[in-house]
């Protein structure tokens, strides 16, 4: 039995789980248990790939980087399958980055490199954990801006405030022109900054839509 192979396994399931944890908390597809195995598959591939190119008279032989670059490469399909695209915007791709960086982590602790993957997972944590907190404020910032949205006539407005308020958006001032064609509302909204464009696709979703401008 190897316990130097079992020491690195216990770190993998440790620095591993510290990661896991924030994903696991955030509710993302790939929590605890995920970066624990990928941590503890990568340590063990590294382990691997080191010893099994060294021959009893101590002599290397082969590229022990091989096995090694498979890991990276299997992550990469694998961290495809957490990046979704809804309505508009793509989803997962922290979590994507994330599982590439804690196969990183489980190589580093493979190769016996402990106080290099301790403190990679010190980083990512506090990546993870307190930007995370710091992109959530920046978000909620709210800026004010002028909009236009050109709409077919007798389009009642309520509706499209609902989709405003439902993005965080407040109509701070309206103003309507009718004309022939179409209804057009000059509007003054205040709201989250990166909301402005997700609201403009959601609006041009409607068939009683014509165009919608914010500057």
């Amino acid at each position: 039995m190897r316990l130097d192979l079992l020491a690195k396994l216990a770190l993998a399931v440790l620095l591993g789980g510290t990661v896991g944890l924030e994903r696991e908390l955030s509710g993302k597809p790939a929590g605890l248990r995920t970066n624990i195995l990928i941590c503890v598959g990568s340590a063990m591939l590294m382990d691997l790939s080191v010893r099994i190119g060294i021959t009893e008279t101590g002599a290397r032989v082969g590229d022990p980087a091989r096995l090694a670059a498979q890991v990276v490469s299997g992550i990469g399909f694998l961290g495809a399958g957490t990046i979704l695209q809804a309505r508009g915007t793509v989803v997962g791709l922290t979590t994507a980055a994330t599982i590439w960086v804690v196969a990183a982590i489980g190589l580093t602790i493979g190769s016996g490199s402990y106080l290099e993957a301790l403190g990679a997972t010190l980083l990512v944590a506090s990546v993870l954990w307190g930007l995370g907190r710091v992109e959530k404020r920046l978000l909620q910032t709210r800026r004010v801006i002028g909009g236009t949205l050109r709409v077919l006539p007798r389009t009642p407005f309520d509706e499209l405030e609902q989709i405003f308020n439902s993005a965080g958006i407040q109509v701070v001032q309206k103003t309507v022109y009718e004309h022939t064609d179409d209804r057009t509302y000059e509007l003054k909204l205040m709201g989250p900054a990166r909301q402005y464009d997700i609201i403009a696709a959601a609006l041009m979703r409607r068939s009683d839509v014509l165009s919608a401008q914010f500057d």
